[in-house]
């Protein structure tokens, strides 16, 4: 059939009224394998066991292509399993609604209208019908009908290899490839009569990104997160009271953006040290560290009173007599998480003595995994990609610069951290002047998030930015969902294209 011949494509349920005109069309699509078509029973059952999952494609009212499947139970399905058994013999009592894997039994474009890109439409339905239902993912078994042309000089792994690196053309593999599904493994004896494929066949499957695994809690998994970020204006403060109270008014203000998240910079009580500093600054910061626990305490109230998860910047804590660059994650669900500064910087060690801590892990939130890296860790890439492999989707980066070139060194770093992870990455920090407390006399600040840059985000993968040197809050909304296309689908795929057959990326637990 030409394109100009056409007047109508529809995608259609199957019926039963469909089935002579069904029958005759795997006849003519299966002509190497005499006698392969569903007797009318067989349909019968699949319409009533799952009648969303048989579609057909009629192009001027006659049947063009059909799909066929079921729902299975992935932990029930054998890795060895042949086309009998996923079927239980043709009766398709393998399938159950309670099933996580939406299983291909059949798909056909009939000859005469294959080159019109109909399938793709077919593996289309499936896939939104797929993620509709909540199922993890697509799998089949996928005939490699040109292997018997090559089954005396290669074995199927070394065939399914030269068919990705397009060294062998097979028409059905390929085109499985093109439309995102994988090889996991070479079925032996799969479908009988398959004299084509030698009965090989490979099983492809198709991970749905927005599968989400069902929970006894009644709450939901957030997909877009509203991020409330606070430039913090460094003044002096009488006391412990009058710093949390400032810290309070931001929280407030955040929360009634109905915001998330609530960032504070790196340090943001370090105008408490004003009180010591007629002591040295080792001496000085080891009395800040003494106000942290009661920081903390008061942060998570407020991150229960107010409804938003607050990560605390850091503050100075003293550990086994070591004093400790630290922050805390405060859950509004009343959970208290602590990180840890890993790399302190050459000034922080020389004039306060401080330690790295030895601590990289993500948290799990409401609104997803997320991880926290202080001000100069986010300059250490490995960090943050041993992050992401833990599944983080947004990174925090509380950070204290005192001039603009150790602003654009966070800056520029952390925006590098949301391409090459895939993530977002948000990043607040401090802004004024502390001219009574030594070691901390200035500070310089844009806050701002970063996202990716492909077609789904701002162009210049900046998602919002403050204005520089001024104290304000800023509030950006993150889609979580935009972070699986691009995992799966983006122009470029860092995590996925990583040449792990040449390095690995480890962390060393203690």
């Amino acid at each position: 059939m030409k394109m100009q011949d056409i007047e109508n494509i529809e995608l259609k349920y199957l019926s039963l009224s469909d089935y002579q005109e069904l029958k005759e069309a795997m006849i003519e699509a299966y002509k190497t394998m005499p006698d392969s078509y569903w007797k009318e029973h067989h349909i019968k059952s699949l319409i009533e066991k799952f009648p969303d999952g048989q579609v057909v494609i009629k192009i001027n009212g006659e049947l063009a292509g059909c799909a066929l499947s079921i729902i299975i139970d992935s932990d029930k399905l054998d890795e060895n399993h042949t086309y009998r058994d996923i079927t239980k013999n043709y009766t398709f009592d393998t399938h159950t609604a309670e099933g996580d894997t939406l299983y291909g039994i059949d798909v056909f474009i009939k000859p005469e209208y294959r080159g019109m890109r109909l399938g793709r439409r077919l593996y289309d339905y499936r896939k939104e019908l797929c993620e509709k239902l909540n199922l993890k993912s697509i799998a089949f078994g996928g005939r490699i009908p040109n292997y018997h042309k090559y089954q005396e000089e290669l074995t199927p792994k070394e065939y399914i290899e030269k068919v990705k690196r397009k060294e062998i053309h097979d028409p059905v593999l390929n085109f499985q490839i093109s439309n995102d599904f994988h090889p996991t493994k070479v079925l032996k004896g799969y479908l009988e009569g398959d004299e084509a494929s030698n009965e090989f066949a490979v099983l492809l499957e198709w991970d749905n990104i927005y599968y989400e695994k069902p929970s006894k809690k009644a709450a939901t998994r957030k997909k877009v997160v509203r991020l409330g970020l606070i430039q913090w204006q460094m003044r002096p403060y009488k006391n412990l009271d009058e710093l949390m109270q400032q810290a309070e008014y931001f929280i407030d203000a955040v929360s009634g953006y109905r915001s998330d998240f609530a960032l504070f910079p790196e340090f943001f009580n370090a105008p408490l040290m004003a009180e010591n500093n007629h002591l040295s600054e080792p001496d000085a910061i080891r009395e800040l560290a003494k106000h942290t626990q009661t920081i903390i305490q008061k942060f998570s109230e407020l991150s229960i009173s107010y409804n938003i998860n607050i990560i605390s910047g850091s503050m100075p804590e003293i550990k086994n007599n070591r004093l400790y660059n630290v922050g805390y994650l405060c859950k509004r669900d009343g959970t208290i998480e602590r990180y840890e500064k890993i790399h302190v910087t050459p000034d922080e060690e020389k004039v306060w003595g401080m330690q790295g801590g030895s601590e990289i892990k993500t948290f799990d939130t409401d609104c997803g995994k997320i991880g926290i890296l202080i001000c100069y860790d986010s300059e250490f890439p490995e960090l943050s990609r041993i992050l992401a492999d833990e599944g983080m989707d947004i990174l925090f980066v509380p950070f204290l610069t005192d001039t603009q070139n150790g602003f654009s060194r966070v800056r520029h770093c952390a925006q590098a951290r949301a391409i090459e992870n895939e993530c977002y990455v948000a990043i607040a920090g401090s802004v004024g002047n502390l001219p009574k407390v030594h070691n901390m006399d200035i500070q310089f600040a844009q806050s701002m998030v970063f996202t990716p840059c492909d077609f789904a985000f701002p162009t210049n993968g900046i998602k919002a930015e403050a204005t520089p040197n001024t104290e304000m809050i800023l509030i950006a909304d993150v889609d979580i969902d935009l972070l699986r296309e691009l995992n799966q689908f983006g122009s470029v795929r860092n995590l996925k294209d990583r040449r792990t057959d040449l390095f690995e990326l480890k962390k060393i637990t203690k």
